[in-house]
């Protein structure tokens, strides 16, 4: 097969899940390697940049998904006539933190974490799609473990949760009103 073939394959493809592919998954069906993939992804990206395309290919862990251009949005919005999703609230935005940086995490451990009931939070989050299902701990009770997904790294513009910003250092205790570090007295 030519690399022009290749790369209709691969674009076909993806159109036509129209959700993100795994890897694995785009090679076998297009018939272009693996290690192949992200070179002939990179070109297909390359040609819609020169085009002045309203879409590209948005890299997902270890999915590849075609995307509408973030630019286009309010057009893509007025077309198809949707309303402005809600933003999410605050404890909303805490249990997804929590979930994305501790992930795979249980309901119990986000309430533990929050100090309060997280379960209509979480449901939220899942029907949303920016948290799923990701098995069952193996202890009494069996607790379902939740993770992000590919919906959650597409609204926050990340390729993984490893592009997360890291967490700020705890602050320190201090032991006086001027803001003294706390020390240890000695028995001398």
């Amino acid at each position: 097969m030519e690399i022009k073939e290749k790369l209709g394959a691969i674009e076909a493809i993806l159109f036509a899940s129209g959700e993100p592919i795994e890897i694995y998954r785009l090679s076998e069906a297009s018939g272009v390697d693996a290690g192949t993939l992200p070179s002939m992804i990179r070109l297909l990206n390359e040609r819609y940049d020169d085009y002045g395309s309203g879409i590209c290919i948005k890299k997902l862990d270890s999915s590849y998904q075609l995307c509408t251009r973030e630019e286009f949005a309010p057009q893509i919005r007025n077309a198809l006539e949707t309303k402005r999703s809600a933003p999410l609230s605050n404890a909303a935005m805490e249990a997804l933190t929590i979930i994305a940086y501790n992930q795979p995490v249980s309901k119990g451990f986000v309430e533990n974490v929050r100090g309060i009931d997280s379960s209509s939070v979480i449901n939220n989050l899942v029907e949303k799609g920016l948290v799923e299902e990701a098995g069952r701990l193996d202890v009494p009770g069996k607790p379902i473990v939740y993770r992000t997904t590919a919906v959650f790294l597409r609204s926050f513009g990340l390729s993984s949760v490893a592009d997360l910003p890291p967490l700020p250092d705890q602050p320190m205790i201090t032991d006086d009103e001027n803001g003294e570090e706390a020390s240890e007295e000695s028995d001398n």
